[in-house]
Formats: C-alpha cells, sequence, structure tokens
C-alpha cells in the first residue's frame, strides 16, 4: 500500500478511493471562464482540478478559484520556481512540477520550503520531454525505464532536501511504455502514484486507450489518483475515469449495469431501455448490480449475479432479483418498474 499524502481536506493513498482528477483548459488569465468550467468539473464528481500557471494573471486565478470552489486545487508549473512559490502563497493545494527544470537546487529548496510550511505537498511528474540527457542516453530514448528511473532520481532530489509529501508521475502517451514505467516505480517506491496516458487523443479514442493503460495499472493494484487526459471538454475526462473506475469496482456507492448486446430474439427496444436505465442510474447512489437483459429465457439465468434486474418478452418484460423472477410488467412500464424495485434494495 502507498503511503498517504494530504491535499487540502483530501487524501491520495494509504488506501484511500481512487481519485478523479482533471484540468481546466479554460484560456488563460479569464478568471470567469476557468471559475465556471472548474465549478463545472466539480458538479461533474471531478475531485481534484489542475490550472496551468505561467505567469501573475494565473496567480490572480489561483485566488478567484480558491474562494469558488471546494475541491483542492493543483498549480502545474513549468521552469519558474518564482511562480511555484506565488501560488504556495496564494493558497494552492498541491504543486506539480519537475524538479530539475523549475530552477537551480537552492531555488528548488526554496519551493520545497514553501511547500513544507505551508503542507503542500509536491507532484513530480516526468514525461518523455523532460528526460535528463544522461538518463535518454543511458536508455536511448523515452524507454519506461528511462521514465522510471528518471521520476525516481526526481524523488531522490527532492526527498534529498527533506521533503518526502509527493505523488509521482511517469506519463508516456504510449501504452506499453507507461504501464511498464509505472510498474517499476511502484516495486521502487511507496509514493503514491498519478496515473495518465498523455496525449491519449480525442474523446473516443483516447477514452479506450486510457482505459486500457490505466485500466491495467489499477487492476494489478498500482495507482492512486487518475486523469484521463483528452482533446475536448474536461468534464468528459471526469466521465471516462469515473467509468474506468465504475468497471473496475473502484467507485465507491455506484451501480454495475450489465445489459444484453441483443440478437434476433430480441422482441422489446432493449437498447433503448438499456440507455435509459444507465442515465437513470446516474443518480442512484448503492452498490449494486443492475441487469437489462434481452431474452426472457436465459436472461435471468445469465445475469443471475445481478441484485436487480430486467429481461424483455414480447412487449413484456420480467423483473428479477438474483435470478429469481418476481412478477411480469408491460415494457411501457419496465423502467419505472425496476427504478421502483432499486428504491426498495
Amino acid at each position: 500500500m502507498s503511503r498517504a499524502v494530504h491535499v487540502g481536506n483530501l487524501q491520495i493513498g494509504g488506501g484511500a478511493p481512487i481519485v478523479v482528477q482533471s484540468m481546466l483548459n479554460a484560456p488563460q488569465g479569464d478568471i470567469p471562464s476557468n471559475v465556471e468550467q472548474a465549478k463545472c468539473l466539480e458538479a461533474a464528481g471531478c475531485q481534484l482540478i489542475r490550472l496551468s500557471v505561467s505567469g501573475p494573471a494565473d496567480i490572480d486565478t489561483v485566488r478567484a478559484l480558491k474562494a469558488a470552489l471546494k475541491t483542492p486545487l493543483v498549480a502545474d508549473i513549468q521552469l519558474n520556481h518564482v511562480l511555484a512559490l506565488q501560488a504556495v502563497d496564494a493558497g494552492v493545494d498541491k504543486i506539480r512540477i519537475n524538479p530539475r527544470y523549475i530552477g537551480t537546487k537552492a531555488q528548488v529548496k526554496e519551493v520545497v520550503t514553501a511547500c513544507r510550511q505551508n503542507h503542500v505537498p509536491i507532484r513530480v511528474g516526468v514525461n518523455s520531454g523532460s528526460l535528463e540527457p544522461e538518463v535518454l542516453a543511458k536508455y536511448g530514448g523515452a524507454t519506461a525505464e528511462a521514465l522510471a528511473e528518471s521520476t525516481l532520481n526526481c524523488a531522490a532530489f527532492v526527498e534529498d532536501l527533506g521533503f518526502t509529501d509527493l505523488v509521482l508521475s511517469p506519463k508516456s502517451s504510449r501504452i506499453q511504455t507507461l504501464i511498464r514505467a509505472c510498474r517499476i516505480v511502484a516495486e521502487h517506491t511507496d509514493h503514491p502514484l498519478h496515473l495518465g496516458l498523455t496525449e491519449a487523443g480525442t474523446a473516443a479514442q483516447g477514452s479506450v486507450k486510457s482505459a486500457i493503460a490505466i485500466g491495467s495499472l489499477l487492476a494489478d493494484g498500482i495507482g492512486d489518483t487518475i486523469r484521463v487526459s483528452l482533446s475536448d471538454d474536461p468534464v468528459a475526462e471526469v466521465k471516462a475515469a469515473r467509468d474506468i473506475l465504475r468497471a473496475l469496482d473502484l467507485l465507491p456507492n455506484t451501480p454495475q449495469l450489465i445489459s444484453c448486446p441483443t440478437c434476433g430474439r430480441t422482441q422489446i427496444d432493449l437498447i433503448g431501455l438499456a440507455a435509459a436505465v444507465e442515465e437513470a442510474l446516474q443518480s442512484v447512489h448503492k452498490n449494486i448490480t443492475v441487469a437489462v437483459m434481452g431474452c426472457p429465457i436465459n436472461g435471468p439465468g445469465e445475469a443471475a449475479q445481478a441484485d436487480i434486474g430486467i429481461a424483455g418478452g414480447n412487449g413484456v418484460g420480467m423483473i428479477f432479483k438474483k435470478g429469481t423472477v418476481l412478477k411480469k410488467v408491460p415494457e411501457e412500464e419496465l423502467l419505472s418498474a425496476l427504478l421502483a424495485e432499486i428504491e426498495r434494495l
């Protein structure tokens, strides 16, 4: 198990549930747009929000976001230790840096001291574009081993300054490279890991690739916080991240939906019904499995593990519980009948 790191009132690692995060992409300096987007992320279930801090105007945005949100805020800073100090002073809950590229050792020590005094953890982020020349030369490129070694080197660099409140994050746009790098890092440290396939792509492709990469690591018990990086609205990132966690039964108090792929035996609008059930379950907060099946013969048997379910027939359907049929219901009443049974669970 990884050690616990506290970001504001949020715990990462130490056995805590996996934390979902995303990053604002509203125009820098546009405070109202950033606040509005952050509130949308908060409403969507984002638990940690990151902001690019590239200049003094972004420090004003940090202050505005801190005043408007309950969600902890991360400042993403590159090449400028002064901005890191200003972000900490403005009340940011966590900073993301690559300590090798933010300034001299003395300047990094200034940042570390400020973080220690203000109880602000540091995420050490390393990607293929920030590897040290000697590491690149050693491995002949941005391999998994190179990313892992650089991440661990950067963590040791900060630890040598007396600071251990770290979250580590090797990043790659290649699935196998990311998985291998994170496995190596996890073998050599108990710092919490931030998982994310960088530059994953558009919502469709990026969600699939991220599910493979992040899901593989989470299934191995590796990872404490995740971001699905998409060329899309950040709210789509949160939805994709939550879907990954839901699929792995790692999203607390959330229903799991299983539904029939349909075949020629299907005699009701199962596809539309499954979509309606999925939408209705968004407001249900129970650890249950709900089945929507198309065949009244095989449905209850195939989905016998479901806590509650529907099996469709010729204009009618049956409600079943743990494989046992409770009653038959006309097709137009199936959704309401199912939701009523879910309410009773």
